[in-house]
């Protein structure tokens, strides 16, 4: 009976191994999904907030940190290579602009305009492949 346990031990300890394996393949695919999921509402939510932030600067720049906050949180949870390159990019992007008045933020809001919608082209390749 003794050589008979020996002989499972290997296979269990093999088992196992391709179990954890695959555990991790689920969560880089979870992991995918879920930044896929919400690196465009992060971008959308604040092209609604530039678009009525426009007379108010500080409102402005306030809600450009925060999306560049929550787009490297983003960054940092994405599996994928290139949809942690895009959400880094644009976070640094709107981390480097600056609203001090009501001209800076029309600036601002074209440039969050053009700027989202690169990103968004860049999130819809990495999420579709």
């Amino acid at each position: 009976m003794r050589l008979l346990k020996s002989r499972f031990l290997p296979l269990t300890a093999f088992a196992a191994c391709v179990l954890v394996a695959g555990c991790g393949e689920v969560n880089n695919t979870i992991d995918k999904a879920q930044a896929c999921l919400e690196a465009p509402k992060i971008v959308t939510e604040l092209a609604a907030q530039v678009t009525k932030l426009t007379d108010d600067p500080k409102a402005m720049d306030k809600a450009l940190d925060d999306a560049s906050a929550k787009l490297n949180d983003v960054a940092d949870k994405a599996a994928n290579t290139t949809l942690k390159e895009a959400s880094d990019d644009l976070a640094k992007t709107l981390s480097s602009i600056s609203v001090k008045d009501v001209n800076d933020a029309v600036d601002a809001a074209q440039k969050v305009g053009t700027e989202s919608a690169a990103y968004v082209e860049k999130v819809a390749k990495a999420c579709g492949s």
